[in-house]
């Protein structure tokens, strides 16, 4: 199940045919890890390597969407929007 939507995600948010490594599908990519260990530190509240995990996922996500802003603003709120990082 995961790959299908890893490469649902991919395809969602890739600029053309054969791209994996833009920006764009890297932000979906750790948006969908983040969203993932944060419902597994829900239950699993002390689990402190997950939660160092996540703070350095976050963190590169931030760098990327940073870098977005940087490039091209239409393409960061595009992304943003579509994947619900901004109100």
């Amino acid at each position: 199940m995961q790959a299908v939507s890893k490469a649902h995600s991919i395809k969602e948010f890739a600029r053309h045919d054969k791209d994996t490594g833009s920006p764009d599908v890297q932000v979906a990519l750790l948006t969908r890890r983040i969203n993932h260990l944060t419902e597994h530190l829900k239950a699993n509240s002390k689990d402190f390597s997950s939660r160092r995990g996540l703070l350095m996922l976050v963190s590169k996500r931030r760098r990327l969407l940073d870098y977005l802003v940087s490039v091209d603003g239409d393409r960061y709120t595009s992304v943003a929007k579509k994947l619900g990082l901004r109100k």
